[in-house]
Formats: structure tokens, sequence, C-alpha cells
């Protein structure tokens, strides 16, 4: 992953969070691997793969705490909507702290061990949860992107699990560049309303994937709640708007770095999140309450 240099805006205070929460899982028993070889292969070489079934217990645990964040949201949340009105794109992040439910999924459920299995890593730190709702006959897509551009984290280990809490239809899904995150290049990072985060951020426009669908591998799968798609900070993704006229699609998805990962700063540029709150300089190691060591 490209290191990148200077200074960007300060971020984000959170809530203070339970400190029947804040233990790291020491892995003191060898257990057998959640992630089989094929998907570990998947991900090394595609950026992405599907796990089924893996987080099916937490379902309505993670709904009823979307339920709470959709009905409190934090002042950062935007709502999309078409021109021609539907449903909404609901999108908020960096509620873990407040609500319940997040939390318990956060430091009780097998993510982060998932995520120590895909990543190769030691260490697992949360950097942020982020939640994405479509409701039914919301007409706005998610526009192709990578997440790595919008961060103020620098590292090669790195992994976001996409957890749906509804069926999700192949022809809705999240959809990845394969291998894109060899590509060893980042994009101008845009909101998904497609205005750019930063003009002059000195990265270019991504390309016309859209356009030319047949140049790419664009790999996808139709998935039902409790599944999750992993997939690395620099891989190439979007996802079309919801069409159905009656179903909605929720999504919460856990972000996650491992071993040497390092706050950066670029000045003049907004990340996103922007924690306001965190104090780490340029380089230093991520660390603080708002980046809590899950599994070390």
């Amino acid at each position: 992953m490209h290191s990148f240099d200077a200074t960007g805006p300060p971020p984000k205070n959170l809530l203070d969070f339970s400190t029947s929460c804040n233990s790291v899982k020491l892995r003191e028993e060898v257990m057998a691997p959640i992630v089989t070889s094929e998907q570990f292969s998947e991900f090394r070489q595609q950026g992405v793969t599907v796990l089924r079934g893996v987080f099916s217990d937490w379902v309505d645990v993670l709904r009823k705490g979307v339920d709470a964040n959709m009905a409190d949201p934090d002042p950062n949340a935007r709502i999309y909507t078409d021109k021609d009105g539907g449903g909404r794109f609901f999108v908020d992040y960096c509620n873990w702290a407040r609500i319940t439910e997040y939390k318990e999924f956060i430091f009780n459920s097998n993510a982060a061990t998932i995520g120590a299995e895909l990543m190769d890593s030691k260490k697992v730190q949360l950097f942020h949860e982020h939640v994405l709702v479509k409701e039914a006959a919301t007409g706005v897509p998610t526009p192709w992107h990578q997440d790595a551009p919008y961060y103020c984290v620098d590292g090669t280990k790195t992994v976001s699990l996409w957890i749906p809490l509804d069926n999700v239809p192949r022809e809705t899904t999240p959809e990845f560049i394969s291998g894109s995150h060899k590509w060893d290049k980042f994009y101008r990072p845009q909101r998904f309303d497609g205005s750019a985060l930063n003009e002059h951020d000195g990265l270019e426009d991504i390309p016309d994937i859209n356009g030319h669908r047949g140049d790419y591998d664009i790999l996808g799968w139709a998935v039902g709640p409790g599944d999750a798609i992993a997939f690395d900070y620099r891989t190439i993704h979007g996802a079309p708007a919801n069409a159905s006229k009656s179903n909605q699609r929720r999504a919460f998805s856990l972000r996650l770095v491992g071993d040497d990962t390092r706050f950066v700063r670029r000045e003049g540029i907004v990340t996103s999140p922007p924690f306001p709150g965190v104090t780490l300089e340029h380089g230093d190691l991520l660390a603080g309450e708002e980046f809590p060591v899950l599994l070390s």
C-alpha cells in the first residue's frame, strides 16, 4: 500500500466505551480455523472472498443495532435520495461506543478471529464500523471506489467484513474488481452522491468501469443474513441501486486492521471517517480508545 505523507484534519471523539468490553482476546488455545484455505487464497489473489453463515447467530442483534442507529443517527450520518424520490440510502459510522448491539458484536463475535485469519495477522484492531441501508426503491447506486484513499490509516493488513442483514440477490449485491488491490494505485475518493471528497488531492478519477464492464473481472455473490463478504481496503468495489419495490438492503460493515498499521495525516485533506478527536501524529502506530485491540 502507498504511504501517505503530509497531514490532514484532526479526528472525532467517540463516547467512552464500557470497561467490560475493553478486553483483549488472547489466543491461548489452538483452534480450528474458520477461514478455509480456498477463502484465504481468494482473499489474497482476488482481494475479496465470501464467507457463508459465519455470523448467523448475530443477525437479530445487528438488526436491532441498526434500528437504534437509524432512530438516532450521528451528526456525520448521510442520507442520499434519488432525484426522482424513492427510498433513502442511509450511511453512518463510528457509533459502536454508544450502540450496545454493535459493541456486543465487535467484542464477542468471531469477527476478530476471522480478520486475523484473512489478514494473516497476530494483532487485530478495530478501525470503525459502517452501516449502509438502502431502503426499498432506492435509486442511488454506490459508486465504484476503494476504501483506502478515504482513510487515515496505512498498512498492508486490512479487511472489511460486509455483513448483509437481509437477502441480497446478485443484481443488487456489492461488486468487486478482482485483483484491483494489487494495482498499486489509489483513485480519488468521492461521496456516495458522486461529488469528490477532496477536489485537489492529486489523485486521478476512477476508470469508467460501468462503461467498460467487459474489460474487468467483476465478482459478486447473492448473499443472505449472516453471510459476510470480506475485502481488502484497496479493492475497487461498488453496488447497484436497490430496485426492489418491497425489500430493503441493510448491511453492517466492520473495518479491521492488522499488524503495524499506522495513522496518517495529509494536510488539507478530509478523511472519512474524520476522527477529529484523535491526537496521533503522522506515522504513529494506531492506538487509543477509538481503535481498541480486539486480538493479540
